[in-house]
């Protein structure tokens, strides 16, 4: 490896000459000077990977060469050492952008693990991820060994994530076609869990023998902050968000709020059509079938049509619970931008509103359009590359301005969560069907479908996945893992054009395992 320069500018370097050879018997190339011109001028002439700068300096003080400095090589870490113990000097040392601050007399050991930080740290944290991987990767290949139930495969969703946006910060240690392969693995076994068991879960009425559900979210989560007293509640849906998105625009709210999150299971199909609406009505596909036909018909494809009576179900469900509001609910619907904004400009007014629900869309068009982008697809190819898309947006978007505009409110709860996730599908399922069996990608309805089984999970009878009828002879057809659909005709047409895009509506951890956050204004 290169040896590393440092540059320590002090006008009383002698006095320092024991630290700068304890450097070099730790293997750093150390240079001296003993002003600020020397150092600007040392900075031109060699490759300085690290600058030790005194603050108190007879002409040009550490301040301005700190300056100057960043100016000619911001890149360039710069350690403030000063005898001023003043907050004051701090503050402006820090706003001059220095990377550490150390107060003189410094000792041999301060010194070293300034360096150490600032010039090993990467390496020494890349082989510490390393490490703690592969013991990870022993751990989540134990729980698969020893028959997750449905909290365990939450703990095995939660660290692959975790290790997702862990690993994006360290891309050199090579770990994330490893990752990628458990992933697949997991999604594999999860799939067979819950093929083996979702018809259970969606047909008894013991709460303690299933995990929570879409149908349970709005009455565990949302009814019971309605009930404090002048508080208001914002309930926010964004659609098609995976965990892996929320905890990068997680980081931009900590300073914010507090925050609490919990999990829960999608209900299949994990489309739109069905699982927001069964998110708002508190009910199954089958019984919003049942109880409101009024409420239930159209395409699932034109979510104008399936997706148009959200606010009627979710004020449904409040009268069947009972729920008394103290004024009208606000419910918002954000199809783009411009409305987004708006609705940002307008949020101070529903400070004295009971209960607002907002619903946004913008993360399943992100999804979609890259389907049908090249550009998209170029901007994200991968699952690190739709995370960083994901914080672009929204560290610049309406949502951000408008959770800090509720933050300043000081006295109100937010709860966020989303219908379903989105997995990036990678395989082509060659699926047989009639001319009216639907044309989504990740689950279909219809007469005679026919797909091999490794692939998909087949309803013969909708009712024991509570799932709408649609006509006598009609099964639907769930895929598993991240195979997609494609119909023999133009087979290797329509395989190439949706391989690799996110799509949902199947059964994956992505797709399935939900997050629930709750955040209060610190």
């Amino acid at each position: 490896m290169k040896q590393k320069t440092i540059l320590w500018v002090d006008d009383e370097i002698e006095l320092l000459r024991s630290h700068v050879i304890f450097l070099t018997e730790k293997g750093f190339n150390v240079l001296t000077v003993t002003n600020g011109l020397d150092a600007l001028e040392t900075i031109d002439e060699c490759e300085v990977d690290l600058v030790f700068l005194d603050e108190m300096m007879p002409g040009m003080g550490g301040l301005e060469v700190l300056g100057k400095i960043k100016d000619k090589k911001p890149s360039i870490p710069v350690v403030m050492i000063t005898k001023n113990e003043e907050e004051s000097v701090m503050v402006d040392a820090i706003g001059s952008k220095i990377d550490d601050y150390l107060t003189k007399p410094v000792n041999p050991s301060q010194v070293l693990l300034v360096c150490k930080k600032l010039l090993e740290g990467k390496k020494i944290s890349t082989e510490y991820v390393a490490k703690d991987y592969l013991q990870d990767f022993n751990q989540i290949s134990l729980l698969l060994m020893n028959q997750p139930d449905h909290q365990d495969w939450i703990e095995i969703y939660l660290k692959l994530v975790n290790w997702d946006i862990e690993l994006d910060a360290h891309p050199q240690i090579g770990l994330q076609q490893t990752l990628n392969e458990q992933r697949k693995e997991c999604n594999r076994e999860f799939g067979r869990y819950v093929e083996k068991h979702y018809k259970n879960w969606v047909n008894t009425k013991n709460r303690v023998d299933r995990p929570i559900l879409t149908v349970d979210i709005v009455n565990d989560y949302v009814f019971p902050a309605l009930k404090e007293e002048n508080v208001p509640v914002f309930f926010f849906v964004l659609d098609c968000l995976r965990y892996d998105q929320w905890l990068v625009m997680e980081k931009l709210l900590t300073d914010d709020f507090k925050i609490d999150k919990t999990f829960y299971y999608g209900i299949l199909p994990t489309a739109t059509s069905y699982s927001r609406n069964a998110l708002f009505a508190g009910l199954y596909p089958s019984e919003i079938e049942q109880y409101y036909p009024d409420l239930w018909y159209g395409e699932d494809e034109d979510e104008t049509s399936m997706n148009k009576y959200e606010k009627d179900l979710l004020l449904h469900q409040l009268e069947r619970k009972r729920i008394k509001l103290r004024n009208e609910l606000k419910f918002v619907k954000v199809i783009d931008p411009e409305y987004g904004r708006n609705f940002e400009h307008n949020i101070k007014s529903h400070h004295n509103s009971h209960f607002s629900a907002v619903v946004i869309n913008f993360l399943d068009m992100i999804a979609h359009g890259r389907s049908d982008s090249d550009l998209l697809k170029e901007i994200a190819p991968d699952e690190p590359a739709y995370r960083s898309l994901t914080n672009s947006w929204f560290s610049h978007s309406y949502l951000i301005s408008t959770f800090k505009a509720i933050a300043a409110m000081g006295k109100a709860k937010v709860i966020i969560t989303t219908d379903h996730g989105s997995i990036r599908a990678l395989r082509g399922a060659k699926v047989l069907g009639d001319r009216e069996a639907s044309s989504n990608l990740r689950f279909k309805y219809g007469r005679n479908l026919k797909v091999d089984d490794k692939h998909a999970v087949f309803i013969k009878d909708p009712a024991d996945y509570r799932l709408p009828r649609r006509g006598i002879t009609v099964n639907y057809i769930i895929a598993k893992e991240d195979y997609y659909f494609v119909y023999p005709t133009d087979y290797h047409k329509y395989l190439s054009h949706y391989k690799d895009t996110f799509q949902h509506g199947g059964i994956s951890m992505e797709e399935m395992i939900i997050p629930v956050i709750t955040m209060e204004p610190k």
